[in-house]
C-alpha cells in the first residue's frame, strides 16, 4: 500500500478523487454528505497499485487539524491504520488532531491512539493522543 499526500487544491487531487467523491455509493457511505476541499486541506490517499482504496482529508484551522469526510474502501482497518500512521508522521507533536469518525470505524481509530470525547448517532468526535502509544494502550 502506498500513501500519497496532496494539497487540497492540487490538480492531480481532482483527477484522482473526482470519480470517487461523485459516486452515489460512496456518497451514501458518507451519509450523503459531500466531500470538501480547500487550500487549508491536505489529502492522504491510499493506493494498491493504481486503485485508490481510501483517502482522508485533513483540514488545518486555528484550533488545530481535523480529519473529516473520509473514504475507506470495504472499511479496511489496515487502510485506516496506514493513512493515520502517515498523518501522524507529518503532524507536529504539539498539534491537536481531531477526527469526525463513522461509528463503524471507531475501533480502528481507537487502535491508532484516538479516543472519543463526543458521541452522536452516526459519528464520534475523537482526538489523537500520542500518550496512549507511549503508555502501551494501543492494540
Amino acid at each position: 500500500m502506498e500513501i500519497r499526500r496532496l494539497d487540497g487544491t492540487d490538480r492531480k487531487l481532482y483527477e484522482l478523487v473526482a470519480p470517487l467523491v461523485m459516486d452515489p455509493l460512496i456518497l451514501k457511505q458518507n451519509n450523503n454528505y459531500p466531500f470538501k476541499t480547500s487550500s487549508r486541506h491536505i489529502w492522504y490517499i491510499a493506493f494498491e497499485g493504481d486503485d485508490i482504496i481510501g483517502f482522508m482529508p485533513v483540514k488545518s484551522s486555528s484550533a488545530g487539524l481535523c480529519i473529516d469526510n473520509y473514504y475507506i474502501k470495504d472499511d479496511r482497518e489496515d487502510t485506516i491504520s496506514a493513512i493515520l500512521y502517515r498523518i501522524e508522521e507529518d503532524t507536529a507533536p504539539a498539534s491537536l488532531l481531531t477526527a469526525l469518525v463513522h461509528k463503524r470505524h471507531v475501533a480502528a481509530f481507537t487502535k491508532n491512539c484516538f479516543r472519543t470525547w463526543i458521541e452522536w448517532k452516526n459519528y464520534e468526535k475523537m482526538d489523537y493522543n500520542p500518550l496512549l502509544k507511549k503508555n502501551g494502550k494501543t492494540a
